[in-house]
């Protein structure tokens, strides 16, 4: 087991034992509901291990002002790449709390290209599903364009403790699955989350991300 695997299992193990009771957000990278005025932010940074290949990492940041959501993103698309997005969250339900947010934006760096998006989860007692997609068109060469999708099931056995089943449909990582799936956990105390997300489990192309994250 890598040197990063060891260390988001014990932050995540660690984060287990000391965990006071928290108020969580729904699934997904909004920093604040959409009915708060005022203005909150999130950071979160997402080590990756690939085995086989290079270990990168990504981070994105939000920012929300009730309705409104604005993403900036660093390595995301392609490693290296720096992205920006904006997008307006519409929102519902008591029994099944529901939220969609359409998303414009684009990358730049390595890669030039215009992304539309959006994000949506839902929300029901302890079990929630979250799914963000986007297009990326690459500017300078069509061919190379491609769909991205991320999509989470998860459940709360107890307020701090998400675990769940997670896919995603990616290009950043090479190798010849279009599609990777795996199990993942996170452990939320206070406005810190921190969380493990295991692809391909056991195969020569798995992917290991940790997710270290803050909201203010």
């Amino acid at each position: 087991m890598s040197t990063l695997v060891r260390g988001a299992v014990a932050f995540v193990a660690l984060g287990a034992a000391t965990a006071l009771a928290a108020d969580p957000d729904q699934a997904g990278r909004r920093a604040s509901r959409p009915a708060k005025p005022d203005w909150e932010f999130a950071i979160t940074a997402y080590p990756t291990h690939v085995r086989g290949g290079d270990d990168t990492t990504s981070a994105i940041a939000v920012a929300d002002r009730g309705a409104l959501h604005l993403e900036a993103r660093y390595g995301y698309e392609m490693k290296d790449s720096r992205s920006a997005f904006a997008g307006w969250t519409f929102s519902g339900g008591e029994t099944v709390e529901w939220e969609i947010t359409p998303l414009l934006g684009g990358a730049w760096g390595p890669l030039r290209a215009f992304v539309p998006g959006f994000e949506a989860s839902l929300a029901w007692e302890k079990v929630d599903f979250y799914v963000e997609a986007e297009f990326v068109r690459d500017r300078d060469n069509s061919g190379d364009s491609y769909n991205y999708a991320w999509s989470e099931l998860g459940y709360r056995p107890v307020e701090w403790l998400r675990v769940g089943a997670v896919g995603q449909r990616t290009r950043a990582y090479g190798g010849e699955r279009e599609f990777q799936r795996g199990p993942f956990a996170q452990v939320t105390w206070g406005r810190a989350t921190v969380g493990v997300f295991w692809f391909n489990p056991g195969a020569d192309d798995q992917v290991v991300v940790g997710s270290l994250g803050l909201a203010f």
